[in-house]
């Protein structure tokens, strides 16, 4: 089994869980960039075999896609040059024993309507299906974000009798990851950082874009359970042109947010008050590079498909109740926290 992006949030957490379940069942490979984070996933995973290198080494993706039987793909959302290697490798299997790639997109492909109309902080009522809005959901515009390698994706699940794909497209992702590198998702620690530096709650616009959600323990027993059933020679799940799963657990309306993490950071002492402040875009971008896309644009889905084949029940907790572990955690890898103790003892 190959995996990229295994020091990564995403696969970080999912690569923890398949581990927790099947260490002693799988063999599993990483790609690894440099020894510093190959050492950090050997410290806790010793049997894991590490390989060296980066998504531009193609001879490399794809040898080492010739010789697994599934690859999760975690490391980038768009990089077309690692998608094509690696199905390209996957070629190599046979259709009586065919190669599986789980490969992760991201719900921003929902979002080229707002972005093509550059109309942030605003809600929309457009809502995609997994299940019977399949098709619309697998043919979005060529410019939406991730599009290029979603169709690398599905051409090669869709083509080749020697490859079986799916693709797993998470929305807002939060909770701290339980990987052995990077723990910290984006979308609301950076919302929490930006507030920190600001003084003050940020929102884009009018603050009422909406995003689905969940919480990274729940998205990695979507990959879970995705590669019991790739390793049960395709088990109940959906592979090829419809093997495309949503992965969320409720949504959530951004200036809301914004609220939770100001009312969150003034809590727990980091800044003065609770408001909450809309900023241009402009000034947004300073702030956070893709700030407006990140928490200006609507991205809304229904995660039908995995409940459905895959048996999927999401348990963590919502978004809201996680807030102040997030905005401790922020605080905490920004150094405020040692800072505010000091302040406070005097």
């Amino acid at each position: 089994m190959g995996r990229t992006g295994g020091s990564g949030y995403i696969g970080g957490d999912a690569l923890y869980e398949l581990m927790q379940k099947h260490s002693s069942e799988y063999e599993v490979s990483c790609l690894v960039r440099d020894s510093d984070k190959g050492a950090q996933i050997a410290s806790r995973w010793a049997n894991i075999r590490l390989v060296y290198g980066d998504l531009d080494n193609a001879d490399v993706l794809e040898q080492e896609a010739k010789r697994a039987d599934v690859v999760l793909h975690f490391a980038h959302a768009d990089h077309e040059g690692a998608a094509v290697a690696l199905t390209k490798g996957l070629t190599a299997h046979s259709p009586e024993k065919p190669g599986y790639i789980i490969h992760t997109s991201g719900t921003a492909i929902l979002v080229f309507a707002d972005m093509e109309r550059q109309i942030y902080g605003e809600a929309s009522s457009k809502v995609y299906n997994d299940w019977d809005g399949i098709e619309e959901v697998t043919s979005l515009p060529d410019f939406a974000l991730h599009r290029n390698v979603d169709k690398v994706i599905l051409a090669a699940g869709s083509e080749d009798s020697t490859v079986r794909t799916a693709i797993v497209c998470p929305p807002t992702i939060y909770g701290r990851g339980r990987g052995p590198v990077n723990q910290r998702s984006i979308q609301v620690p950076e919302l929490a950082r930006s507030t920190f530096e600001k003084k003050h709650g940020i929102q884009v616009g009018a603050g009422k874009a909406y995003w689905t959600n969940v919480h990274v323990h729940d998205l990695s027993d979507v990959y879970l359970k995705l590669v019991e059933a790739a390793v049960a020679g395709g088990g109940g799940a959906t592979w090829g042109k419809e093997g495309y799963y949503f992965a969320e657990n409720g949504e959530h309306v951004w200036g809301d947010i914004s609220k939770a993490v100001a009312e969150q950071a003034h809590k727990q002492g980091f800044i003065p008050s609770a408001e909450v402040k809309t900023l241009p875009d402009a000034e947004i971008e300073e702030v956070t590079k893709f700030g407006t896309i990140l928490w200006g644009t609507n991205s809304r889905c229904k995660a039908v498909r995995a409940r459905k084949v895959l048996g999927w029940v999401p348990t963590g907790e919502s978004i809201e109740d996680d807030m102040p572990k997030t905005v401790a955690h922020e605080a905490e890898l920004r150094g405020l926290v040692q800072h505010h103790a000091a302040k406070v003892a005097g």
